[in-house]
């Protein structure tokens, strides 16, 4: 079971991080992760933390691109191209809600897909995201 369904990327978005893991869909097995609690995001993450006034969010849209890079570097290396983004109802309630959300995701799936890995799902949520607008 290789190719789009053979590869999953889930998120998990939060104010403080977000992190992008690659699971292989038979067993579940993490493959492939990048996080913006990654130690490159460290000292500007720091520095947002004890900014005045202090923002709401630890990371943003050029953080989310990066972490992108990142994970889109890592799965190159290991072989894999296809990917298929694993959202239940549940996550796409979620992450439709606040617009920068929105933009963040889309900049980490574009610099995903630049880097040469197809992301299967991701232009189905963000256009019914756009919808809901």
């Amino acid at each position: 079971m290789e190719g789009a369904g053979g590869h999953l990327l889930r998120l998990l978005v939060s104010c403080r991080k977000i992190t992008a893991q690659v699971t292989k869909g038979s067993t579940e097995t993490i493959v492939a992760m990048a996080s913006s609690g990654e130690q490159e995001f460290a000292a500007e993450a720091r520095a947002r933390l004890y900014r005045r006034p202090r923002s709401p969010r630890l990371w943003d849209e050029r953080v989310a691109a990066r972490v992108g890079e990142k994970l889109a570097l890592r799965l190159r290396q290991i072989g894999v191209s296809d990917l298929r983004l694993d959202v239940d109802d549940c996550d796409r309630d979620r992450l439709s809600r606040p617009p920068h959300y929105r933009r963040s995701l889309a900049l980490l799936f574009k610099s995903v897909e630049r880097a040469g890995v197809r992301v299967a799902g991701a232009d189905d949520l963000l256009q019914s995201d756009q919808a809901q607008e």
